[in-house]
């Protein structure tokens, strides 16, 4: 709430709601909002409305948004009052508002608190100050089950054990609880964020990290304890985690993606503070030491031997007293997860992700059981700051041979999609890219095993697939980082959980249909501060007339909304060279 409060009472126009034609915002009655590209207050604009509501489209001229529930419910989670958001969008609006958007906002933010779980005497309270509300909802299908009974008319006695599940009764229903039960302390564990890492250089945590921790910490006007933080990849999100770390001194249970961000979390942990190696516990595929603070993987704590079968290793969840939960890449969260965590609400819980979107729709789930988003800030805000790189995003787009185009209009759509992502003719733009960026290290990024052992062999990099050993892993990973290998291909495992600090130049070549968080997880693999201030360039090779070009459309949307822009250039097969590039944003089409 403190940063968005900065940056709108330092817009000229915030003193004043009188319409303007000369604003970028149209405001509608269905909730949308558009925004205009080409004014001079679209920056201001988009900051000021992104805490609200979500980008839906980013055609070159017109962005645009709509407002949900969720997204209101998230505002209301961190202060922002439904005064605050129609103040907001008057300031920017060309006309007025629409009174039933106005009503809307009003009533979805006057929903979020009007709900509370509270803890009494080891008793776990439902709590409403509207009577005749209260009533209907504990009488509901969906919460009955939940309600112990009645205690007068503006509360009821709900089972400890079902306050996770009554939460996302209550969000199914369209009021969101807030959750000011508190939580179990947890095993205390002394440690210490140090000054110095383990190189005898200087470490502080920077503003902004400590903002966030001390954002999911709470306060008493804004109770914490469970909630997510979103940062850019390379702004330091494993920091947050360690210094909410030190500031709580519990066991702690971290959650990641892989053994390689295990790992890795481990290496900062020792680096950055005074926990010992003896103090830090693996618990995955490969050891399962169980530990105050222990880094543990999703895929061995949904591992079962049969689909139908008991999760073999839930009981980590109760092995220790935890104080602190830390889901690390939470917008990656598996669904046996989160029935995990519905039974763990008593615990505190902190979620860091670069993106709160789930393709499977399952951002709700995140709000309801790991919490509301508790910080955020632009991407762009911190590039000016010097935090991440700058970046430079280019889209390049390219024509199927003529014989594949043939078989791609009798192919079944999914085989087309597949065709268009396996063009051939990538094959020498990823050599010409390789050639303009001889002294950079590359990433080239992509989704099918078959596409990337034909890109190894044709240009002699190594490869690291799912199937990679992790120690294998390790050692190229490695490699890459020192310089002994400058040229890198990786799957699906390069979206996430890759420490390669000098990695500045990235190719992606097939990606996960239209997924937007995998955009914005494969541009983050190069944003980490370079030495010498150095842009990161992002590549995309698209198939043009084909589906590719569709979903690349629908990739971009999160990073747009970030401020950032494709620049789109074209290849000529003919005289093997990319033309000229031609200003665009993300959403340009021919």
């Amino acid at each position: 709430m403190y940063f968005w409060a900065i940056i709108f009472m330092h817009h000229p126009a915030s003193a004043s709601i009188t319409m303007n034609p000369l604003n970028p915002l149209i405001v509608q009655s269905d909730n949308t909002l558009l925004l205009e590209v080409n004014n001079a207050s679209f920056t201001a604009a988009r900051d000021a409305i992104a805490v609200f509501a979500h980008l839906e489209k980013s055609p070159e001229h017109i962005h645009s948004y709509r407002i949900t529930p969720l997204s209101l419910w998230n505002a209301a989670a961190v202060g922002i009052s439904a005064a605050e958001i129609i103040t907001r969008l008057r300031t920017f609006s060309k006309y007025s508002i629409p009174a039933n958007i106005e009503q809307n906002i009003i009533e979805q933010v006057g929903r979020f608190g009007k709900l509370t779980l509270e803890k009494e005497n080891e008793m776990l309270v439902l709590r409403c100050s509207d009577v005749s509300l209260l009533a209907n909802l504990i009488r509901h299908p969906l919460v009955l089950p939940f309600i112990a009974g009645p205690l007068d008319q503006k509360s009821a006695a709900i089972r400890p054990e079902h306050r996770g599940t009554l939460k996302q009764a209550l969000i199914a229903l369209g009021y969101p609880a807030y959750d000011r039960a508190g939580y179990v302390d947890g095993t205390v564990f002394a440690c210490a964020v140090k000054s110095a890492c383990r190189d005898g250089s200087p470490f502080t945590i920077r503003a902004y990290q400590r903002l966030a921790a001390e954002s999911f910490i709470g306060s008493a006007d804004l109770p914490g304890g469970s909630g997510v933080v979103v940062l850019p990849c390379g702004a330091g999100k494993t920091i947050v985690g360690i210094y909410c770390m030190s500031l709580l001194k519990r066991s702690t249970l971290i959650l990641v993606t892989n053994v390689v961000a295990a790992r890795q979390w481990k290496r900062e942990i020792l680096d950055k503070t005074d926990i010992s190696a003896d103090d830090i516990g693996e618990y995955s595929s490969e050891t399962k030491d169980i530990k105050p603070v222990t880094i543990a993987t999703y895929q061995i704590l949904t591992y079962r031997k049969k689909k139908t079968g008991p999760f073999l290793h839930y009981h980590l969840f109760n092995a220790e007293n935890w104080g602190l939960i830390i889901y690390d890449e939470v917008h990656l969260l598996p669904a046996p997860v989160f029935k995990m965590t519905a039974e763990l609400q008593a615990r505190r819980r902190l979620g860091l992700t670069a993106t709160l979107i789930r393709e499977d729709g399952h951002e709700t789930d995140v709000f309801t059981l790991i919490g509301p988003k508790k910080f955020d800030v632009p991407w762009k805000d911190l590039e000016r700051q010097g935090w991440i790189a700058t970046a430079r995003c280019v889209e390049i787009r390219v024509d199927l041979p003529a014989e594949e185009k043939m078989e791609y209009l009798s192919l079944m759509p999914r085989m087309q999609i597949r065709t268009a992502y396996e063009n051939s003719r990538k094959i020498p733009i990823v050599n010409d890219l390789l050639a303009r960026h001889a002294g950079d290290r590359v990433l080239i990024i992509g989704q099918y095993l078959t596409q990337l052992d034909r890109m190894a062999e044709a240009i002699g990099a190594a490869l690291i697939t799912g199937s990679t050993p992790n120690s294998q892993r390790e050692i190229l990973y490695d490699k890459f980082r020192r310089g002994a290998i400058t040229r890198l291909i990786v799957s699906k495992v390069g979206n996430f959980a890759i420490d390669l600090p000098d990695a500045n130049v990235a190719i992606q070549i097939s990606g996960s249909f239209g997924s937007r968080q995998e955009e914005a997880q494969r541009l983050g693999r190069i944003l980490r501060p370079k030495k010498n201030g150095e842009q990161a360039i992002f590549y995309s090779l698209v198939t043009r007339e084909t589906k590719e070009l569709d979903f690349a459309m629908k990739r971009q949307l999160f990073l747009t909304e970030q401020g950032y822009e494709y620049e789109i250039k074209y290849y000529d097969p003919v005289k093997r060279i990319i033309g000229d590039t031609s200003s665009a944003s993300s959403s340009n089409d021919e």
